[in-house]
């Protein structure tokens, strides 16, 4: 039986900015249903920019409703599931939406992970239909026929660049040769689909069925609290419920006249509801990059200014800094939302010197669509903590070990979350699912936190083993069975070591007898296989690692021997 939760009095309503609630209207509208009020009301206004070539919600709808009589068309029924393997771009906002309307189930993927890295989440989701970046078509054409991928739209995010603009961005992409050369079985030609004949032809019915609110709508991959990455189950219900949590908590914006940034990339969590839902639920324009670049924001800023900037720390401390310098003017952004990493205290003194407007740090996971905690907007905001709970959210923080268990106000324990935003569970993972998801609808974060008696939440250790560098999650045991695949290691263990605003990938190797640490070597072969935020930045040679009775490698002990050996 549950001890008496001693946070369910909500002392953190106080501290909420003034035209804050405490919870949230009823859910009532799908994400079509949201995106479809959006083009009633702001038609005429911008809904996209990318590089200065703009997209009124009017035309945003035409282009959702060709592409999703295209992917009727092409066989997409409802439950499919379709990957997306987009940077940010129009294509990929209008992608999002039209596999949505269909009742199919977006599956989005980062387009720089490696041909091993994408096979292993193709196996997973078994997606016969994909809408990709044209740098990586020949990466999913090059995956053997046992997978049960069918048709692949190919996608040139210059057609959606000013008319004579072909930007190069120098985006590092996965080659076609190093698929095929990671591929133990014989691929297939695909039919390939161009973006442009997808939408080509004439809009969906108004009358094809819709999804409900309880339908999926995302498969988000993470690695949740260890392991392997895996896809959080999230519902049109869920991911509209966070949007309309992110409306609450910011009572100061406007809607039709507000102006996001999409700095984030659109296939992570914090991205897609922060941009990809949120903004487009405001009738905000969202200005589009395909990666960050200090100087594409700054040309943006000077013509479209921004107004909402929802980033991560080094992203702040490095446009704050060029502002001291003159080279970009901020003082138009008035809100600024940080997650995915602690935010420095002195980050948060020189963004708000540079801009005038606030920056607070939120929290979540992806299994919380992802928001659940925040600064309040305003006065009461503590830098430092994480904030308190969003409206309709509750927490509880107990025994790590019995979480029946309930922890006073003010004694450490794992943050327990309840809400709308919270997710189904993982895409066929039952073991896991029950690991992380309890009874009543509690998720477990793997964060041991303190409580303030005002409600205000402070993280002071994790659980988890899961590294975060970048914004971006990181599973030791992957990288791990990646450096196990080179001759000369023995065995490897992967934590994370401190570094200014976050934490760095770091690696402790064995060596097989007769070899010398080579970093460089180790870290090309590294690339070859994984994403660049996933390499170790430094990898330290040691003769052995330090394990549990039962053999288990104690990765805490080496962190924190690593961390001894550098004072």
């Amino acid at each position: 039986m549950e001890s008496r939760n001693p946070y369910a009095s909500r002392p953190w309503l106080s501290a909420y900015a003034p035209g804050v609630p405490d919870a949230i209207d009823e859910v009532t509208q799908t994400l079509p249903d949201m995106i479809e009020a959006s083009i009633a009301r702001y038609g005429p206004g911008v809904a996209l920019e990318f590089f200065g070539a703009t997209t009124t919600y009017r035309d945003l709808g035409e282009q959702i409703d060709r592409a999703a009589e295209g992917l009727r068309r092409l066989g997409v029924m409802p439950g499919d599931r379709v990957a997306l393997v987009l940077p940010n771009c129009p294509q990929h906002v209008v992608a999002f939406y039209a596999v949505l309307r269909l009742g199919a189930i977006v599956v989005e993927h980062n387009p720089l992970y490696t041909p091993r890295e994408l096979r292993h989440q193709f196996e997973d989701h078994q997606a016969r239909f994909a809408i990709a970046w044209d740098k990586v078509y020949d990466t999913l054409d090059g995956f053997p026929s046992d997978l049960t991928l069918e048709r692949i739209v190919s996608v040139d995010i210059t057609d959606a660049m000013p008319l004579g603009t072909r930007i190069a961005l120098r985006l590092p992409i996965a080659k076609a040769r190093d698929a095929r050369a990671q591929l133990t079985s014989t691929p297939k030609a695909r039919k390939v689909l161009t973006w442009q004949k997808l939408v080509g032809g004439r809009r969906l019915s108004a009358r094809h069925p819709r999804p409900t609110l309880d339908d999926i709508a995302l498969l988000q991959y993470t690695s949740g609290t260890t392991g392997a990455p895996k896809g959080a189950i999230l519902t049109h219900r869920n991911l509209r419920a966070n949007a309309m949590q992110g409306r609450a908590w910011v009572p100061g914006l406007s809607e039709g006249e507000e102006t996001f940034y999409a700095v984030l990339p659109l296939f992570h969590a914090y991205g897609m509801t922060l941009c990809l839902t949120f903004a487009m639920s405001l009738g905000a324009r969202l200005v589009l990059f395909p990666k960050y670049d200090a100087k594409l924001v700054a040309d943006a800023a000077a013509k479209s200014p921004p107004t909402f900037l929802p980033a991560v720390p080094p992203i702040y401390d490095q446009l704050a800094r060029a502002a001291e310098r003159g080279n970009i003017d901020l003082k138009s952004v008035r809100f600024a939302i940080s997650g995915a990493m602690s935010l420095p205290v002195e980050t948060v003194e020189r963004w708000e010197s540079a801009t005038g407007g606030l920056l607070v740090e939120g929290y979540g996971m992806t299994e919380t669509s992802p928001v659940a905690l925040g600064n309040p907007i305003g006065p009461s905001r503590r830098p430092g903590t994480v904030g308190v709970p969003f409206p309709s959210t509750e927490i509880r923080v107990v025994d790590p070990v019995d979480w029946h268990v309930d922890r006073p106000l003010g004694e450490s324990g794992e943050l327990l979350i309840r809400g709308p935003q919270v997710f189904q569970g993982y895409w066929r993972r039952p073991t896991e699912t029950a690991a992380s998801l309890l009874p009543g609808g509690w998720v477990r974060t793997g964060d041991i936190v303190t409580v303030s008696p005002d409600g205000f939440v402070t993280v002071v250790d994790r659980l988890k083993e899961i590294i975060i560098t970048g914004g971006f999650n990181v599973a030791p045991t992957e990288v791990e069975e990646t450096l196990h695949g080179h001759p000369d290691i023995v065995e490897a263990a992967v934590v994370a070591l401190p570094r200014k605003g976050g934490e760095e990938v770091v690696a402790a190797v064995v060596l097989r007898e007769g070899t010398e640490l080579n970093a460089d070597v180790l870290r090309d072969y590294c690339r070859t296989h994984l994403a660049g935020y996933k390499v170790p930045r430094k990898f330290f040679a040691v003769e052995e690692l330090p394990r549990s009775l039962i053999g288990k490698v104690l990765r805490r002990e080496v962190r924190e021997q690593l961390l001894r050996d550098a004072e």
